[in-house]
């Protein structure tokens, strides 16, 4: 092959190459949009005279490996979870681990049914709020 014809062949992989990668950072930018930040889930709360709560997903992301909770607890649909505080009291859902003994009971209502999205939440080394 002659210097042009490799160079071309070499530009149209690079382009191509390009092309895949920024296609793949979008579409994986629109199918983990929970992943960073906090969900709000409101089935419930507000019928029942409460804030919604505020689950903050990168808080548990940054802890954890995503099948700690996915798909045994939590299916990973929106809207495929009936969570409940009853089911919670009784060790589903959140309360797997927010039973006591593995992380705090269920019994402190406005640490998660705040209301809000912008809960403080603690910097663990090497990750940026």
């Amino acid at each position: 092959m002659n210097k042009k014809k490799i160079f071309s062949l070499t530009l149209f992989l690079a382009v191509s190459a390009s092309i895949f990668s920024i296609a793949g950072l979008l579409s994986t930018a629109t199918t983990s949009k929970a992943e960073y930040g906090d969900i709000t889930l409101n089935h419930y709360a507000e019928k029942a005279g409460m804030p919604p709560v505020v689950f903050p997903h990168w808080f548990h992301r940054i802890r954890f490996k995503c099948k700690v909770c996915h798909p045994n607890i939590f299916e990973m649909k929106q809207g495929a979870n009936d969570i409940t505080m009853v089911k919670i009291v009784k060790g589903n859902f959140c309360g797997k681990c927010h039973n006591g003994r593995i992380a705090w009971p269920p019994i402190y209502c406005d640490r998660c049914h705040s209301g809000k999205s912008d809960i403080s939440i603690p910097k663990a080394r090497g990750f940026v709020k």
